[in-house]
C-alpha cells in the first residue's frame, strides 16, 4: 500500500468519507485510513435524525453551520444515492418538542422564541393539538412545538454511501489500516505510518477520528480536547398505529424507523465502554412509554451503544491545527450522534 496522496484521511467515519467524496468531486487525490470497518463506530449508531433546533440555543455560528448542513439535504440525497447505488431513506416527518408538566411551559416557549430568528418552521401546539397531529401521544403531554422540517435518515447507510461514491470517483479507502506514526519535516506532515507497516506520503492530512482524536495530541504536540460520550438506544417492535412523527421529551427521542421505534439515547461517562446495561436501557423504555403508552405493548427488539466525540463547548472542531502547515482538524461532532 506504499503510495503517496495529496490528501490523506484519518478516519473513515461520516466525516472522513464526506470529505474524501467531495475531494474527489474537485479532483483531488485523496486516500482514507481507517482503525476498523468503514463507518464502524458512531457514523452507524448514530440513529440519523436531522433535527437541528435541540442543541441550538439560538442564532451564532453553530446554528449557521448546522442549519447551512440541515439545508443540503434535500438535493444532497439524491445526488449521493445516484453516485453510490445506495438508499439513505431520507424522510422528512417532522418532530414534536414536547413537555408532560405544566411548569416546563414556560422553558419550552422561551426555547421556541430563541430560535424563531434561525428561520426554520415552528408551531406552538396545546396538548390537544399535538394528539390531533400525533394520536399516540399520551394524555399529560400538555405544549408542544411542531417543527415539520426536521427530518431522519439511515445513518449507517450514509456513511456506505459516501464511501462507496469516493470510491467510485477514485479515492482509495482502506479499513483495518490504523495509522500508528507521522513522519514530519519541520511543521509538515510528510507521511503516515500504518500498524502494517507501509507509509503513505501526503502533502495534507486531515484527522476526521472521532472519539479517539485525542491520541494524536503527542504527535503534533497540541491540544486536542475530545473525549467519548456513550449513548444507548433502543429499538423497538413498532405499534400496531404507526408513530407519524420524531418525538422529543424529557432528554428523550422516539423515532419511528421502517417497522420499528427508536429510543435514545443516554449520555454516560463510561471512557470507550460500548457495552449495553439493562438499566439505561429499561429507562429508555419507562421513559418513552410515558409519552407513547402504546409502546408499552411493543417487544424490545435490540439495543446498541456508541461513543460520541465530544469536545468542552459541545462544538466542532474544524480547521487548521495551530503550529502546522498542513494538517486540519474535522473531529468533535458530538451533535453528529
Amino acid at each position: 500500500m506504499n503510495h503517496a496522496t495529496d490528501v490523506l484521511i484519518i478516519g473513515g467515519g461520516v466525516v472522513g468519507t464526506s470529505i474524501a467524496y467531495h475531494l474527489r468531486k474537485l479532483g483531488v487525490d485523496v486516500s482514507v485510513l481507517e482503525r476498523e470497518e468503514i463507518g464502524s463506530q458512531a457514523s452507524s449508531a448514530a440513529a440519523g435524525l436531522l433535527a437541528p433546533l435541540g442543541p441550538l440555543p439560538g442564532p451564532g455560528p453553530l446554528a449557521d453551520l448546522l442549519l447551512s448542513s440541515f439545508a443540503m439535504f434535500p438535493s444532497l440525497v439524491p445526488e449521493l444515492e445516484e453516485a453510490s447505488g445506495i438508499h439513505l431513506e431520507y424522510e422528512r416527518p417532522g418532530a414534536l418538542r414536547t413537555v408532560r408538566n405544566p411548569k416546563r411551559i414556560a422553558n419550552l416557549k422561551k426555547r421556541m422564541k430563541a430560535w424563531e430568528p434561525l428561520g426554520l418552521q415552528m408551531y406552538w401546539l396545546t396538548g390537544e393539538e399535538a394528539r390531533q397531529h400525533e394520536p399516540l401521544l399520551g394524555p399529560d403531554v400538555c405544549a408542544a412545538i411542531y417543527a415539520p422540517e426536521e427530518s431522519q435518515i439511515r445513518a449507517p447507510q450514509v456513511v456506505k454511501a459516501f464511501a462507496k461514491a469516493a470510491s467510485n470517483l477514485g479515492a482509495r479507502i482502506y479499513s483495518h489500516s490504523e495509522a500508528i506514526n507521522l513522519h514530519r519535516e519541520g511543521n509538515k506532515i510528510t507521511s503516515v505510518c500504518t500498524i502494517q507497516g507501509e507509509t503513505i506520503a501526503c502533502n495534507h492530512l486531515i484527522l476526521a477520528p472521532g472519539t479517539w482524536a485525542a491520541q494524536y495530541e503527542k504527535w503534533l504536540n497540541i491540544s486536542i480536547p475530545v473525549s467519548p460520550l456513550k449513548g444507548q438506544i433502543l429499538l423497538l417492535q413498532g405499534p400496531a398505529q404507526p408513530l407519524k412523527h420524531i418525538i422529543f421529551g424529557d432528554a428523550t427521542y422516539i423515532a419511528p424507523k421502517g417497522n420499528g421505534i427508536l429510543v435514545g439515547a443516554t449520555k454516560e461517562e463510561a471512557g470507550f465502554d460500548t457495552q449495553v446495561t439493562e438499566k439505561e436501557t429499561s429507562l429508555l423504555y419507562e421513559t418513552a412509554i410515558k409519552f407513547v403508552p402504546a409502546l408499552r405493548e411493543s417487544r424490545r427488539e435490540t439495543a446498541w451503544a456508541g461513543l460520541r466525540p465530544r469536545t468542552p463547548d459541545k462544538g466542532p472542531l474544524l480547521g487548521a491545527a495551530p503550529n502546522w502547515k498542513n494538517v486540519t482538524l474535522a473531529t468533535g461532532h458530538t451533535m453528529a450522534s
